[in-house]
């Protein structure tokens, strides 16, 4: 059973990292997610174990989608081209209300984020030649810390909030994706091919809810 989960969490990956480009953006602002239930109908979802439970809301900065799972994880996706040559920072505003505090992250036991961001450079003629990199709201590391994912070393784990430090609290992060492909995969990447969204437990079995809102690209 355990290796059954560790094997549609690989094909998860692989689900995430084939998102292929089906839109070409060029501008200073990227917008990449509405948060609308509309929009909820064109994303591509993928189930690792049961199914995360989405729901929508807003507040004085817009639209966000709130995400709960108790031992069960899922994905959406978007597929997008972002011209990292133009807008190469990503910029995510998110919350973890409920956090997995005491797991361990960087393995396949415990691979489990209350909120995680993929964005995706199609590589390859096949979607295990993609690489990704998991930006991830931890619960147990430090903000900067990195470590290859313990299902494929073509994907990349890297904090950039921890509720170590914001815990229910809604935190606005940025990060340069053209320079951190090329620091952690040792790739030059010119134009991303998809973005992906993820809250899972699916491992660890604890209970997590989560916030995203406001992901988007700009040039600075």
């Amino acid at each position: 059973m355990l290796y059954d989960i560790y094997m549609i969490k690989k094909i998860l990956l692989t689900f995430i990292t084939s998102i292929l480009l089906s839109e070409t953006v060029f501008a200073e602002k990227v917008v990449v997610f509405n948060f609308t239930q509309e929009e909820l109908k064109s994303l591509k979802v993928r189930k690792v174990k049961g199914e995360t439970t989405w729901s929508f809301g807003s507040n004085s900065n817009g639209n966000f989608i709130r995400a709960e799972a108790e031992g069960v994880g899922s994905g959406l996706g978007k597929q997008i081209e972002i011209d990292l040559q133009k807008t190469p920072f990503i910029n995510i505003t998110w919350k973890v209300e409920k956090d997995l505090s005491g797991i361990n992250e960087n393995s396949k036991k415990g691979h489990d984020y209350a909120a995680r961001v993929f964005v995706v450079k199609k590589t390859g003629s096949t979607a295990l030649s993609n690489r990704a990199i998991n930006y991830v709201f931890s619960s147990n590391s430090n903000v900067n810390d990195t470590w290859q994912s313990p299902y494929t070393k073509k994907s990349i784990d890297y904090v950039l909030s921890t509720t170590k430090k914001n815990l229910n609290n809604w935190v606005t992060v940025k990060a340069n994706v053209r320079e951190d492909f090329m620091k952690l995969h040792g790739l030059e990447v010119k134009n991303l091919s998809g973005v992906a969204i993820m809250t899972d437990t699916d491992n660890s079995k604890l209970k997590a809810i989560s916030y995203y809102q406001n992901i988007y690209f700009s040039s600075n």
